[in-house]
């Protein structure tokens, strides 16, 4: 799938959904501002239509209530389908998006987002300009309740470039981001894999990847966000970031204290979506760690998780 491609399906999707073209010409006056968190160059947005996902009420009993808005017959009349090479999941125009280039791939079963599914390599092979990337359920998915993932360009994402630049191609398998020699705000876990045996295991431990819950010290495969995307050198690369909460303390405080800020995937890579203007401008690179430290693992990565990635290397 090249870009003029990408383009051409977009631009189809808008010509029959007026709400979504509304909200793609949005995006002409969205507001950024650059944050440098040590050696990590991330963006805040402002993006007022986002507090649809920011917002959202994600509890069982409230996900339980509302229909699914990913099943076929939930969705909008207009909204269209495109070809896609696993037959089991559709290809969607994002009506909500947070970049020009915004995809939903959903299952086409109504099955709970509980795993990372490796369908996404395949996906990345297929797309060559797009990053795949995947919301736990409790780390950053608005619909919990039906499997998805979604997609954007990849050169959008400052956690791409980061894994490309400091994780070299030479060295096939897991690496964790404490071996880059950076000061970053969160570790991760981060792949090359390589079309051998070695791999297809190496792949093959991102389904069973897992964070670990801050309140209740346990493992849960529902903490993750992960990237999948091929690099200019040919290689699926792969990120995962384990998460130790959903949401940071700030977004439970009062109001004039409290920052609507959510993390999923996309503010994990870099680009941190604020969708309120007074959030938004008091933002500082202090507060954005904060809410990295909060929602990710600010110190050494817990060895439960380098030693699913890398047996042996922690005793």
């Amino acid at each position: 799938m090249s870009i003029e491609h990408i383009n051409s399906l977009i631009e189809s999707q808008l010509m029959s959904w007026h709400e979504a073209k509304r909200n793609f010409d949005r995006l002409m006056e969205i507001e950024r501002k650059p944050l440098q968190l040590g050696d990590f160059h991330i963006a805040a947005q402002l993006n007022p239509a986002r507090i649809r996902s920011t917002g959202a009420a994600v509890d069982k009993a409230s996900v339980a209530a509302r229909v699914c808005f990913l099943c076929k017959e939930n969705r909008p009349a207009m909204q269209m389908s495109g070809e896609w090479p696993t037959p089991e999941w559709e290809l969607l125009v994002n009506p909500y998006p947070i970049l020009p280039v915004h995809f939903t791939i959903a299952a086409k079963k109504h099955i709970p987002q509980e795993r990372i599914p490796l369908e996404m390599a395949m996906m990345a092979e297929y797309a060559p300009p797009l990053v795949f990337f995947f919301n736990g359920a409790k780390a950053g998915a608005s619909a919990p309740d039906h499997l998805h993932c979604q997609a954007m360009l990849r050169s959008e994402l400052p956690i791409t470039a980061l894994a490309e630049r400091y994780h070299p191609v030479e060295r096939a398998g897991w690496m964790s981001s404490e071996e880059y020699g950076l000061h970053l705000p969160f570790n991760f876990m981060s792949a090359v894999i390589k079309g051998d045996m070695a791999g297809l295991e190496h792949l093959a431990l991102t389904e069973s990847a897992f964070g670990i819950d801050s309140e209740t010290g346990e493992k849960d495969n529902e903490l993750v966000n992960a990237f999948f995307w091929i690099s200019d050198s040919g290689y699926l690369r792969i990120v995962v970031v384990p998460r130790r909460a959903h949401r940071p303390s700030l977004y439970f405080l009062p109001e004039g204290e409290r920052f609507v800020i959510s993390p999923g995937a996309v503010d994990i890579a870099g680009l941190l979506i604020v969708p309120r203007k007074e959030d938004f401008d008091r933002l500082t690179p202090e507060t954005a760690a904060r809410i990295y430290s909060e929602t990710a693992f600010s110190g050494s990565l817990p060895k439960e998780i380098i030693n699913h990635f890398l047996p042996g290397s922690h005793s």
